[in-house]
């Protein structure tokens, strides 16, 4: 049943996680960063996983680490996505420096948005999408991604933590290491660099 979750969330991409963060914040009502078993419970059905309303017990327990009887948005992200293994976490952590020019440890938005080269992206290579329908994608996550971990505070730079955040997030679609370094090292080559004369 877990994995049989899983496999629904992950299929959505990075949208369905993020849209699970989403359905997670609105769902905690006294913004404890828990949820109860029928906050839970309500946020599957409105997400629409397609588990039946009998297993949702089994699912929250299972994901309920601590067995506090809430469910925290920490626990649920590691249950559903996990983590950046070592080589993902790297490559992450090495475009974030590479783009980075100043080496403050901080983006603003719009320049980051600026630097993202959808023309390299896998989906926009094989001709399933283009490369506006990437960007505008990207840019939708990763700002709906910021939101959600800061909501009004937000002042429009991304740390390192933030952009780590948001591959968190796309890892969890992607199942080789291949993939997500090729999506890692693409997104982020300059248009100068991607088409040398």
């Amino acid at each position: 049943m877990m994995s049989l979750f899983k496999d629904r969330v992950k299929a959505r991409g990075v949208k369905g996680i993020i849209g699970l963060q989403k359905l997670f914040k609105i769902m905690d009502d006294d913004n404890s960063n828990c949820l109860s078993q029928y906050e839970f419970s309500k946020a599957c059905r409105d997400f629409k996983v397609g588990i039946s309303e009998d297993n949702l017990p089994v699912i929250f327990n299972a994901f309920d680490l601590n067995h506090d009887g809430t469910l925290s948005i920490d626990e649920f992200l590691m249950a559903v996505r996990g983590d950046l293994n070592r080589i993902r976490l790297n490559a992450v952590k090495q475009a974030f420096k590479k783009i980075d020019r100043e080496g403050n440890g901080s983006l603003e938005l719009a320049s980051l948005k600026e630097l993202f080269n959808a023309d390299r992206y896998p989906d926009v290579i094989s001709g399933r999408r283009t490369s506006d329908q990437v960007l505008v994608e990207f840019i939708e996550t990763f700002e709906t991604q910021l939101d959600i971990m800061h909501g009004r505070d937000r002042d429009g730079y991304v740390t390192l933590e933030d952009f780590t955040e948001y591959y968190r997030n796309v890892s969890s679609a992607i199942d080789e290491d291949d993939e997500f370094l090729l999506i890692i090292n693409n997104s982020w080559i300059s248009k100068a660099e991607a088409d040398p004369y």
